[in-house]
């Protein structure tokens, strides 16, 4: 089987920093392949070289067997590829309404069939054709990502790009988010590359990972080697017991201990 996302011996540097130093992954059609690591790690880097964001200083990337080249990524490119940004509130423009901004990229593209689109999408991720008209600021940030989801879906891609897609939100609105991520790449197929710190979210949403330190991967696993705790690199073992919310199993309380707030 070949990848539908392949990079080879990806380097990335800026100024004389080395964000990346000859990284390779595969990704396979319908897969959810996950990137973690601690911040500066690399993988936010990696997957904004994919997108075109950050101009690779060395090695060679694919998409469906096509080679990508430096920054240039053409109108095909982004109809099979789109990303999600970590900040909701950041990602969407304020003096726009979510209409013109669901409509901008169905304008460069030339679709013609940009209301039942536009309609399909704000319906996929649970907020109806009410929200068309409203401003950004009127939102909240879990609503506000599923814009951004829904901006990203518009296409029709088939690859995701996910710069930690939750980790802005409220704990309470991140699993819906989650889910509803989920419930799309089941639904439309897709293939997601997703940067995550959190290795529960990692677990829970993705078939394989690769772990990266340093702009270098140094450790790939399954989720269930990383829910079974079959690993390999003591550094990847820290990086469980420092992801929030990575605990296979809770802790007892002891007698006249004080029971742990809600968060």
């Amino acid at each position: 089987m070949s990848a539908i996302v392949s990079v080879e011996n990806l380097s990335v540097v800026f100024d004389d920093f080395t964000a990346l130093d000859n990284v390779s992954i595969d990704v396979f059609a319908g897969e959810s392949f996950g990137l973690v690591g601690e911040s500066g790690s690399g993988k936010s880097t990696l997957l904004r070289s994919i997108a075109g964001l950050a101009p690779p200083a060395g090695g060679t990337m694919r998409i469906t067997g096509r080679e990508l080249r430096g920054r240039d990524r053409d109108k095909a490119f982004y109809r099979a590829v789109q990303m999600v940004f970590q900040d909701p509130y950041g990602s969407l423009h304020p003096r726009q309404t979510i209409d013109r901004q669901l409509m901008e990229p169905l304008a460069i593209h030339g679709a013609r069939d940009g209301e039942r689109r536009i309609l399909k999408a704000l319906d996929e991720v649970g907020l109806g054709s009410g929200f068309r008209f409203r401003y950004p600021h009127q939102l909240s940030g879990g609503q506000r990502q599923r814009v951004a989801i829904a901006r990203a879906l518009i296409l029709e891609p088939s690859i995701l790009l996910l710069d930690e897609p939750t980790s802005a939100l409220d704990a309470s609105v991140q699993a819906e988010v989650l889910n509803l991520l989920e419930q799309v790449r089941h639904d439309r197929k897709l293939t997601f590359v997703m940067v995550s710190h959190d290795l529960g979210v990692v677990t829970h949403m993705c078939d394989r990972l690769a772990v990266m330190q340093g702009g270098r991967v140094v450790e790939r696993l399954t989720s269930d080697d990383l829910a079974g705790g079959r690993i390999d690199e003591d550094y990847t073992r820290n990086l469980m017991v420092a992801s929030k919310g990575f605990r296979r199993h809770a802790e007892p309380i002891t007698q006249g201990a004080a029971s742990p707030s809600r968060p």
